[in-house]
């Protein structure tokens, strides 16, 4: 072993050491203590990885992207993942990878209508609004939060191109109703899998994970999701074409496909003809598509690597903490609607949505339940058309259109509230969390 290697070896030992004595600390829980919807899960793994990288110094992508990006799609069962630099880069080169020219006569264009759903998050919409799209808008069922698939052929015209929707807090939307009315009309469909990693959907007698079904999925690893990463998502497919596309919108719009630091790897950079540029022109400097920086740091992806190992686990503790929040919440459910996995499904939850009932005041209950120590979180935007981002779009009528009434998103934006089940919650923290949302409820 090189002295160089020896001296990295006692820096990433003493960084384990540190980490063990300072991050790794079990503190016993106790009655008020707060309790967040989210908080991060790690050992000294990933900050032995993040330090390897750090002495590395390889600032960009790196060895350790290409081994998440191998890694994560090996997980998911799919051919091709790109990382970037946030969920909301990942819903957004998802969906600017189909305004391609190379999809043609299947690309979206300006005008062209996307459908989604108003209760979420707003990232999932954003794109389509930016790029010139029209949003389409569609209802939810409650208790699952998802898309009201009876409304898919309303909302169908001879402008749609696609369906863009999230499956909500871990809950898998119908699938099987989604992906067949894609196939029917010849529709691009977008998973929204940001809140949903590692859920499960069973169609037509297989097994798969959310996010792999349509034909792009996408996930965020922000803090409170469930891995992370610091800041970072993902871009997966089976679709060669489109992982094509969508690498080269992530680099820049660039035509190579070199990795950082990389050369001629295609062995015809100065022999090719592209556009109008003159013969030869540098290939690396070739640009089929406009494009972004949307890359990750090879920090950001060793720290996800170490997650990565663990996520499994992540997954089936979020699933108890679920159930066993669900149960002591039954004594309840006559004052407050609890939510129901989606049928030939198997979340990976996100989170714990209440609904409250009639006679049930929403707003007092979460005040009941923050001032004594319990963090809570909306269903995001509610109804996202409602906030002051559509100011103008309302005002002039144009640029998204509604199908029917929104009834159940205008409920969960008066009456819905969530609470956590992050895989760090122990049983003393779920059953608090039970015992104060009863008082709360029982006290309206």
């Amino acid at each position: 072993m090189s002295n160089q290697e020896q001296d990295k070896q006692a820096i990433l030992s003493a960084v384990a050491d540190y980490f063990d004595k300072y991050h790794n600390v079990k503190k016993d829980f106790t009655e008020g203590q707060r309790i967040p919807y989210a908080s991060r899960v790690y050992d000294s793994n990933e900050a032995v990885n993040l330090v390897d990288s750090a002495l590395e110094f390889w600032l960009t992508s790196g060895r350790y992207t290409d081994k998440f990006e191998h890694e994560l799609a090996k997980y998911l069962g799919v051919r091709y993942c790109a990382l970037v630099n946030s969920g909301s880069s990942a819903n957004l080169l998802a969906f600017m990878t189909l305004t391609s020219p190379l999809l043609k006569d299947r690309r979206v264009f300006p005008g062209d209508e996307v459908i989604t759903v108003a209760a979420g998050f707003p990232t999932t919409v954003t794109p389509i609004i930016q790029y010139g799209a029209v949003p389409v808008f569609v209802d939810v069922t409650i208790p699952q939060y998802n898309i009201d698939v009876t409304k898919l052929e309303e909302a169908y015209s001879d402008k749609t191109k696609a369906v863009m929707i999230a499956h909500t807090l871990g809950n898998p939307f119908d699938l099987k109703a989604v992906k067949d009315f894609c196939v029917k009309h010849d529709l691009w469909l977008i998973e929204d899998n940001c809140d949903a990693l590692g859920s499960r959907y069973t169609i037509d007698g297989e097994t798969k994970f959310t996010g792999t079904v349509g034909d792009i999925g996408t996930s965020s690893f922000y803090p409170p999701h469930h891995m992370t990463m610091g800041e970072g998502g993902a871009v997966y497919t089976d679709n060669p074409l489109l992982s094509k596309i969508s690498r080269s919108i992530r680099d820049w719009g660039r035509d190579c496909s070199c990795a950082s630091g990389q050369d001629n790897l295609c062995n015809h950079r100065f022999d090719g003809q592209y556009g109008e540029l003159p013969f030869g022109y540098d290939h690396k400097y070739v640009y089929s598509h406009f494009g972004y920086n949307l890359k990750a740091t090879d920090l950001q992806a060793a720290i996800g690597c170490a997650q990565l190992e663990k996520f499994p686990t992540f997954v089936e503790r979020r699933k108890e903490n679920f159930a066993r929040l669900k149960a002591a919440l039954a004594p309840v459910a006559d004052k407050v609607i609890l939510p129901v996995a989606a049928e030939n499904a198997d979340p990976s939850w996100f989170g714990f949505l209440i609904t409250c009932k009639e006679g049930v005041n929403r707003f007092k209950v979460v005040k009941y339940v923050e001032e004594h120590g319990v963090q809570t979180r909306m269903l995001f935007a509610g109804n996202l058309t409602k906030h002051p981002c559509f100011d103008e779009m309302r005002a002039s009528g144009k640029g998204y259109r509604i199908v029917g009434e929104l009834t159940n998103t205008d409920r969960i934006m008066n009456d819905t509230f969530w609470v956590g089940v992050y895989p760090g919650m122990t049983d003393e923290m779920i059953d608090y969390m039970a015992k104060t949302i009863i008082e709360a409820v029982e006290s309206e």
